[in-house]
């Protein structure tokens, strides 16, 4: 685990309204949350508490109508919308539901792209690859793996820039009870071993045990720390 005493992700007292009129919400309500290099932290809750507004800030996708938000040091709020863009390409990386790949590319040129986006041309796939376990199928297109690889290699194109943060919207939901397990305890050893934050939206309190922390998120508000 990282000794880096500077949190990965620094939320506080954040309000997120969202919609117009009559229809607006609050999303977000004085929310605040630290978390460490190294870390992995679980968001739990139902549907429509906030969870994925949480993740939109924290990944510099929304921006809070109060509050701050901080990753490794930096206040997004200073940054001007193309630095912001370059900043979050470079030091945050996210995990979507299945993968969420392009379908004409292997595995290792869906690595590849992601480092050119992020400026770097000179991606080496093959090691990010081996770390998830998925070194063997690097020539392999989305349609040629399973629901677990198609995870494992989001999670590597995620972690090919070496960000600082990695958010992770509901890894498991469409993987079974055994691929869950393994996809969410190949998050804890990314988070122990290179120093990585990782902040996970889930509904799948199977998963729980493997997270340092878990929180609960109830009508915009992070509730108590939920034991696992």
């Amino acid at each position: 685990m990282s000794t880096d005493n500077t949190p990965a992700l620094d939320i506080s007292n954040t309000v997120l309204e969202l919609g117009d009129g009559d229809s607006r919400v609050r999303a977000l309500d004085d929310v605040s949350v630290t978390v460490m290099p190294g870390e992995l932290v679980a968001i739990v809750g139902p549907s429509g508490s906030g969870k994925s507004s949480l993740l939109a800030i924290a990944g510099a996708l929304a921006h809070p109508d109060s509050g701050t938000v901080r990753v490794h040091g930096t206040d997004l709020a200073t940054l001007s919308k193309r630095t912001r863009a370059r900043f979050r390409l470079r030091n945050i990386g996210f995990v979507f539901q299945s993968g969420n790949l392009l379908p004409a590319l292997t595995a290792a040129d869906q690595l590849r792209l992601a480092g050119r986006l992020a400026g770097n041309r000179h991606v080496d796939p093959a090691p990010v690859l081996e770390s998830v376990g998925m070194g063997h199928r690097a020539g392999h297109r989305p349609g040629e793996l399973s629901g677990g690889e198609r995870q494992r290699v989001g999670i590597a194109r995620a972690l090919v820039n070496h960000p600082s943060l990695l958010l992770v919207d509901e890894p498991t939901a469409a993987l079974d009870r055994q691929r869950s397990h393994e996809v969410v305890q190949l998050l804890a050893d990314r988070a122990h071993d290179a120093g990585v934050a990782v902040v996970m939206v889930t509904h799948d309190r199977d998963v729980l045990e493997h997270c340092d922390r878990v929180l609960e998120m109830v009508d915009g508000r992070l509730g108590i720390p939920v034991a696992v």
